[in-house]
């Protein structure tokens, strides 16, 4: 059975779809069989693999309010191992369209498991913010990966997430775990990156995953090409880091 894993902060900025689209890459690489979810209306981590989000007849908004359905949604992308449920800025309306529905916390998740047995991971990448999209996210997943960026503000917020994830295992996804914190955009030439991880290990009481994500001029550039990093620069630090970030993830999957 696919373990899920939804990305989330609700900060903006943090390296959620960079995590989404190179944690997928780097599980299918190591022949994985992976279905990465973009549930964020910006649409980046569709994009970032090469689609063209914006000519797309299905995407998440259709499957949400009952459109199409989930095989006509799936997207069979040009990596091996790697399908993709994608997005368009059509789902920001989703909220309001989705008002009075019964049970609208779960219709993910009903769709979801339909198929997660056909899948080793499911990649879900959140919106920016603490909505229903992300509670679906959430009643959909497993675990929850929060992608910190090194910078000074890094704990604002954390905790209204942590509040968030536990409302959300109260009172719809009692199994939902905190899969643990990821440090991205770190700079090992500033003391504040430095200050900034330490800060995180002494407050938070959580998993924090040993790799940390550097700035990487590559990391960045890559979304532009429509290309996960390790297809587009497989020896840069960028696509190294996010190996081994796949690696802990599947150790932790053994460790269970």
């Amino acid at each position: 059975m696919g373990r899920t894993i939804a990305i989330a902060n609700q900060k903006g900025g943090v390296g959620k779809s960079t995590t989404a689209i190179n944690l997928s890459a780097c599980l299918a690489e190591y022949g994985k069989k992976i279905l990465t979810i973009d549930i964020d209306p910006q649409g980046n981590t569709t994009s970032g693999l090469g689609v063209e989000k914006n000519e797309l007849e299905y995407t998440v908004y259709e499957l949400l309010l009952g459109e199409c359905s989930l095989e006509q949604c799936i997207l069979h992308l040009d990596f091996d191992n790697h399908d993709l449920l994608p997005s368009n800025v059509n789902l920001a309306g989703a909220e309001i369209e989705l008002i009075g529905v019964d049970n609208k916390e779960y219709i993910l998740k009903e769709q979801i498991d339909m198929i997660r047995d056909h899948y080793d991971f499911i990649i879900i990448d959140c919106p920016p913010s603490l909505n229903m999209l992300t509670v679906n996210a959430m009643t959909t997943a497993d675990t929850v990966l929060v992608p910190i960026q090194c910078e000074y503000y890094a704990l604002e917020g954390l905790a209204q997430l942590m509040h968030t994830i536990e409302l959300v295992q109260e009172r719809l996804n009692p199994d939902l775990e905190m899969e643990g914190v990821v440090f991205t955009m770190y700079d090992a030439r500033t003391n504040l990156s430095l200050q900034v991880v330490e800060n995180v290990k002494d407050n938070l009481n959580q998993k924090i995953y040993k790799t940390i994500i550097p700035r990487n001029v590559r990391l960045a550039e890559a979304p532009s090409y429509g290309l996960p990093i390790n297809k587009y620069d497989s020896r840069s630090a960028g696509a190294e880091s996010y190996r081994l970030l796949a690696d802990e993830v599947m150790n932790r999957e053994d460790e269970e």
